[in-house]
């Protein structure tokens, strides 16, 4: 009997389970010909107790930083995110994130010369 998940549920990444970011750093090691941790958080110029945090699934592997194994190592974004584990065919950000904060000052409309 095969039952069926929310998709909700099977879009989290925290569900899971071949999720492993270690198995990303040590590729990025790997191809980027480095010694250790520091070394890789000296080329994506991140601060140390970043790569720590993210080994240790105390931190995701935010977009930026994403970004810039990119750019470093010249891996597609796919190829990354797929040597973490997330197979995910789409990323969606939450809505939450465009929403003004309760008491924020509106935002300026945009200028332009309409001449």
């Amino acid at each position: 009997m095969t039952t069926t998940t929310d998709t909700a549920e099977t879009n989290s990444i925290s569900d899971n389970v071949n999720y492993d970011p270690n198995h990303l750093l040590d590729a990025l090691i790997e191809k980027l010909h480095l010694k250790n941790d520091a070394a890789l958080s000296r080329a994506l110029e991140v601060a140390p107790p970043v790569i720590s945090k993210i080994r240790h699934r105390r931190l995701p592997v935010g977009a930026s930083l994403l970004i810039r194994m990119h750019e470093v190592s010249e891996l597609s974004i796919r190829e990354l995110r797929e040597l973490m584990g997330d197979r995910r065919e789409k990323f969606r950000i939450s809505d939450k994130q465009f929403k003004p904060k309760p008491g924020a000052p509106a935002a300026a409309p945009a200028s332009g010369n309409a001449e």
